[in-house]
């Protein structure tokens, strides 16, 4: 009887029980969106709870006393959600937002601004379909926030020596080849830049920060394909070709792009050298001018989803530039005294070099269960690099007879990394775990003969050539927790990285070994407020490892008086960072201090008993910095944006002279970049982009670089139902990105005026064929391995 009772009244007690609202919120590209509005009514509109989502997109809504009640999501750029619910039927929301559209006057405008968003780690500038996606990445990079790129070499808030990764895989290229990569990689195939100033325990640890270029995934039903071409018109032309295809069809996904590159590269340069000692200037004009004819990127990537629980990924890229070839005609005048030309000759610099470059990684992805997930990576990258160099010099001295020198360098170079990590991860309602290892295997073998005429015939001289090897074994372990409670998100992290490396160096002699250890905390805390106000807190320790290339000591001559040399005893940098980070809306402004102990850089020093200049790479004593960014993108009108990205650094550098005097090299410095984008006509087809960079005078070791500042146009346009894209782009509009190098202290007078051939435009086309709409995604029935999750 008692049971029979207890059955019948059953129901009435359920509705006496209070009720809770669990879901997650994200958008349509399943990111998790924070700080979300969610808000609850009862069947008369009357609120009964409201709260923000946590860092993980999640929400809980409890002590809920009502049967139907309606839930409302709200955040600012998406459209409204609203659902009504009967608790006697609770279910698990998961709620996907979409973008709004803004329409004016007959112009109807998707939100097409690139989109600038804070997370506890990491900023993140999605330019996925925005209106700089028809630059190629190479210009995205210089786009995005807090990245500067200053005589072709990136930074971040001033600090150099940046590791670049593609979806989390580290970038074998540095120098012009990074950038040849980058300038051949479609803007249309990026998704987002991710500027991360203090990686978290799952990155290496290497670089004083990461730049990671998260690539497109094809969401794309069926086959589609981008036929794409581009002229560039600076001094001399450039042009680039390229075709991509996409095929998904259920389990299976494909991916293949090929782009060729050719051209002409021109920079202009001017060499100053004063020696005090003997009162005299050798002045020296340097335009260099290199034809390659065939520059290939190629990228495969497959995926497949084994079953519903196992992903597995493989992914090949190669970068081909089988020759490049220059002739240098490099004249010297050298001046006495009296300012009257005594002296001059006359550098002839015939070269050809080529580079080829193949990464391959395999990815396995498992879920284990509904919380937890392993991934399992490996990859394997090869860089060989082949330069030939033919250099003779007309020598025309005063007192001495008319003679000519002449010496040819042959500098291969072979890089091999192999590397495989491991990593866990769970993911609770408000914890977060990572956790994993990683092995890495370096080989590096670089190979120099010099020869010369001493003997009156072209003979090799073993005792100036040389050969280097070098191995280096790193071994990773690192895990990070990461907990969300209310408005308050943390985050700490540790990681632990063994070294063991060896360098060998055949001429002169010398052997370099070291093992170590080394521990890189990391420790993040974000709060959000009810107005969506976010404040962080970022400490992060770096290291930044020589490039094998600085580390071999054999002389690279660029003509008779001046070479090339690395230090095989460089010291890796150590960096700390500490930032405090504070994002409104679309204001985005970061506080941030860097100690760097024993940086690494590329210095010249003048020999006046040889009159050698001397380009080598080495510590200096230290540096450090401070300073201010802040980024803000305003929508003045829905048709008109403006962007706005500042950094505002105090720079210092101390290093020791050729004097043996301990110098200070300090400087405030400003980079500026003001854009401001127009839609000119309905559905977004038509806009125009005008913008503004300006680098104030900054310092590198014994440098001291002057200011410069550049203006752009970009124009883009669709047509034929938006199968085919143009785009205009005109760079450095006034020619004013020249730039002066300068040291001086003791009796270190020099300087260098370089230009890098900006100034120009560059037409693009883009042909989209096959199936351009996404399907509606179909039901997947669960299978029996997710039915044990």
């Amino acid at each position: 009887m008692n049971k029979t009772f207890l059955f019948l009244c059953f129901p009435l007690m359920m509705l006496a029980q209070k009720q809770k609202i669990a879901g997650t919120v994200m958008n349509t590209e399943n990111e998790k969106l924070s700080a979300v509005n969610v808000i609850l009514y009862n069947s008369r509109n009357e609120l009964i709870k409201e709260l923000k989502t946590d860092g993980s997109g999640g929400f809980m809504l409890e002590g809920i006393n009502e049967r139907n009640v309606k839930l409302v999501v709200k955040n600012n750029g998406y459209s409204l959600f609203e659902k009504n619910l009967d608790l006697e039927k609770p279910e698990a929301l998961q709620i996907v937002l979409r973008k709004e559209s803004h329409e004016i006057e007959g112009i109807v405008m998707t939100q097409r601004k690139p989109v600038v968003k804070r997370k506890v780690d990491r900023l993140e500038f999605t330019v996925e379909n925005s209106n700089i996606s028809s630059l190629n990445a190479w210009e995205i990079l210089k786009n995005t926030p807090s990245v500067t790129v200053n005589n072709n070499v990136l930074a971040v808030k001033g600090s150099t020596g940046i590791l670049v990764t593609i979806n989390d895989k580290k970038v074998m290229l540095t120098g012009d080849e990074l950038k040849n990569l980058l300038e051949n990689t479609q803007g249309d195939d990026v998704k987002s830049i991710e500027v991360i100033t203090n990686p978290p325990a799952k990155y290496e640890a290497s670089g004083s920060a990461v730049l990671n270029i998260v690539m497109k995934k094809n969401k794309i039903e069926g086959y589609r394909g981008i036929l794409s071409s581009k002229y560039i018109q600076t001094q001399y032309a450039k042009s680039v070709f390229g075709l991509s295809q996409y095929y998904k069809k259920d389990k299976l996904s494909v991916m293949t792009s090929y782009y060729k590159g050719m051209g002409t590269y021109f920079r202009e340069g001017y060499d100053y050298v004063h020696y005090p000692e003997s009162q005299t200037r050798w002045v020296s004009t340097m335009n260099r001018k290199d034809k390659n004819t065939n520059q290939n990127t190629l990228n495969f990537n497959v995926e497949y989803e084994l079953d519903s629980l196992t992903n597995l990924s493989l992914n090949y890229s190669g970068y081909f530039s089988p020759k490049s070839h220059g002739i240098y005609d490099v004249p010297t005048l050298i001046y006495n005294n009296q300012d009257i030309i005594e002296s001059h000759y006359r550098t002839l610099n015939d070269h050809q070099s080529s580079s080829i470059n193949n990464s391959v990684s395999f990815q396995m992805d498992r879920k284990l269960n509904k919380k937890s997930s392993l991934s399992w990576i490996n990859y394997f990258t090869g860089n060989n690099a082949d330069k030939y160099q033919n250099v003779i010099t007309h020598l025309n001295f005063a007192g001495q007879s008319p003679g000519e020198e002449n010496f040819q360098t042959q500098n291969k170079a072979n890089v091999q990394l192999y590397s495989t990590q491991l990593d866990y991860q769970w993911k609770g309602n408000k914890l977060e775990l990572e956790s994993g290892a990683k092995y890495s295997f370096v080989k590096t073998n670089s190979n120099l003969d010099f020869s010369d005429n001493e003997n009156g015939f072209i003979e090799l001289r073993p005792e100036k050539s040389s050969h280097f090897d070098y191995k280096e074994h790193n071994f990773a372990l690192y895990s990070s927790l990461a907990y969300n409670i209310g408005k308050w998100n943390f985050k700490g992290g540790l990681r632990a990285e063994m070294t063991d490396l060896e360098g060998i160096v055949s001429e002169p002699y010398n052997q370099n070994k070291n093992n170590y250890w080394n521990f890189f905390p990391t420790f993040y805390a974000q709060y959000t407020t009810e107005n969506k106000h976010e404040f962080g807190f970022s400490y992060g320790k770096r290291i930044s490892r020589p490039s094998y290339a600085w580390l071999n000591p054999a002389k690279s001559y660029y003509n008779l008086f001046s070479y090339f040399q690395g230090d095989p005893q460089l010291k890796a940098t150590i960096t700390h960072n500490l930032n405090l980070t504070y994002s409104w809306k679309d204001w985005n402004l970061d506080l941030y201090y860097r100690k760097e102990l024993y940086p690494s850089m590329e210095i010249s020093y003048q020999v006046p008993e040889t009159n050698n200049v001397i380009y080598h790479f080495t510590n200096i004593e230290k540096g450090q910095a401070f300073g201010l960014s802040l980024y803000k993108n305003f929508q003045i009108k829905p048709w008109w944006s403006l962007a706005l990205s500042e950094n505002l650094e105090r720079n210092e550098n101390y290093f020791n002279g050729v004097d043996g005097i301990l110098h200070e090299n300090k400087v405030w410095n400003l980079n500026s970049s003001i854009s401001t984008s127009f839609t000119l006509d309905k559905n977004s087809d038509w806009k125009v982009e005008l913008g503004h960079r300006y680098n104030s005078p900054g310092v590198q070791g014994p440098f001291r670089i002057s200011g410069s500042w550049s203006a752009y146009f970009v124009m883009n346009r669709k047509f034929f139902n938006k199968k085919l894209e143009a785009a205009f782009v005109v760079n450095d509009i006034f020619k004013t990105t020249r730039q002066k190098i300068v040291t001086q202290y003791a009796n270190q007078d020099n300087y260098f005026l370089d230009y890098t051939d900006t100034q120009g435009f560059n037409l693009s086309l883009k042909y989209n064929f096959g199936n351009q709409a996404v399907k509606n995604a179909r039901t997947i029935r669960k299978t029996s391995e997710q039915d044990r999750l």
